[in-house]
């Protein structure tokens, strides 16, 4: 396997530089203009809806509303605060109405692009909330919302630091402490420790690649990232490890199921720094692990797995949330949920007949959909 140690396991020395620097002057020229920064397309980026203002779904009668109805669910925010680290690490955890049924809650770690919150994200967490899983969104306060505050002058500053191998580091901390948090609160009481996912956004997808096995090393020594809790992972959007050429020594130690979920337009594109639609691909390719999907949406933007409901146009953006949790929610009965049965109420191939319409491409494991459960 590679040693990495010159390199971070996000982005290179040089192209962490070229990434900020760039960053740096389209958001000025962006502020200058009038623009949002998000219209830039990295990660999450700045602009949230709480489960109240999201998005309305498109009119087409076979689509459902992608506002989850208040009485459906509930949210608790947690300001945990890491001692050992001296770090804060807030997080939302959005839970079902009603009370875990007998055998405990299913759990879902979510892990935010640059520039996100726990607050992010949340047409996923409250619709799984409402299906009966829990769904814990971890704020990671090095590469959050925070990038977006204070002078504009500083920004390259912060941008530097976000893109530094020490916070991608920290992120992967972030989830496994929340994890610890949770199960030692009155809530992680009701959740089932056989039953936990991870799942992430851009960045969040590097980090839960992280936390599932990716093999980092330093100094000729595997940095112990590997989070043995976490028995599947969703990956949204994810960028390649920057600075390796060859993925596969990195994650083909990957075990357990996944979910790699994209766009035909999914490109992250800034002044000095560009990431194709294609290495999302590459990334699916590369990983290891008993059995692996990939979901290809038709159109849509970096940004349109969002809160955000201006990306990837407007009768697009909300018809690609509703299924991309449905798929979320289809993956998750597959490999935690119903593995026995292998989810066929809600397996991935009703999934597939429901809305092929709307993907380019599309790949899942052949055989009996108990082959997703490969590691339960």
């Amino acid at each position: 396997m590679p040693d990495t140690q010159s390199s971070s396991p996000i982005f290179a020395d040089e192209q962490r530089r070229r990434l900020a620097l760039g960053l740096g002057a389209a958001l000025a020229l962006s502020a200058l203009a009038g623009c949002k920064p998000e219209s830039f397309g990295v990660g999450e980026i700045a602009v949230e809806t709480g489960s109240s203002s999201a998005p309305q779904a498109a009119s087409a009668p076979d689509f459902a509303e992608l506002t989850v109805p208040a009485s459906r669910y509930r949210s608790l925010d947690f300001d945990w605060q890491d001692a050992s680290r001296q770090r804060a690490v807030p997080a939302r955890l959005y839970l079902p109405a009603e009370p875990a049924a007998a055998g405990g809650l299913p759990l879902l770690l979510f892990s935010h692009g640059l520039g996100g919150s726990r607050r992010g994200y949340s047409y996923l967490g409250a619709y799984l909330a409402s299906q009966g899983l829990a769904s814990l969104h971890v704020q990671h306060v090095g590469s959050d919302r925070g990038l977006w505050t204070g002078s504009i002058f500083s920004l390259v500053g912060r941008l530097q630091d976000a893109a530094k191998e020490s916070e991608a580091l920290n992120r992967v901390a972030d989830v496994r402490f929340a994890l610890d948090q949770l199960l030692a609160s009155e809530q992680g009481a009701g959740i089932d420790l056989q039953r936990i996912a991870a799942a992430g956004h851009s960045y969040g997808a590097n980090t839960t690649m992280l936390l599932a096995g990716a093999r980092v090393q330093r100094q000729g020594q595997v940095l112990p990232l590997l989070e043995p809790r976490i028995k599947a992972a969703i990956l949204i959007s994810a960028p390649p490890f920057y600075g390796e050429n060859d993925l596969a020594p990195i994650l083909q130690d990957i075990r357990i199921p996944t979910l790699h979920i994209t766009a035909t337009q999914d490109v992250i594109q800034v002044p000095g720094y560009y990431s194709a639609a294609e290495d999302r691909i590459k990334v699916f390719e590369a990983m290891g692990g008993p059995s692996k999907a990939l979901a290809v949406f038709e159109g849509g933007s970096h940004s349109i797995f969002t809160d955000r409901a201006g990306t990837g146009g407007l009768a697009l953006n909300p018809q690609v949330k509703v299924a991309t949790r449905e798929l979320a929610l289809a993956f998750l009965r597959q490999t935690l949920i119903e593995p026995a049965t292998g989810g066929v109420a809600q397996g991935l191939q009703p999934w597939r007949q429901r809305y092929g319409r709307m993907l380019q491409r599309w790949e899942a494991p052949a055989g009996p959909a108990q082959a997703l459960a490969g590691v339960n």
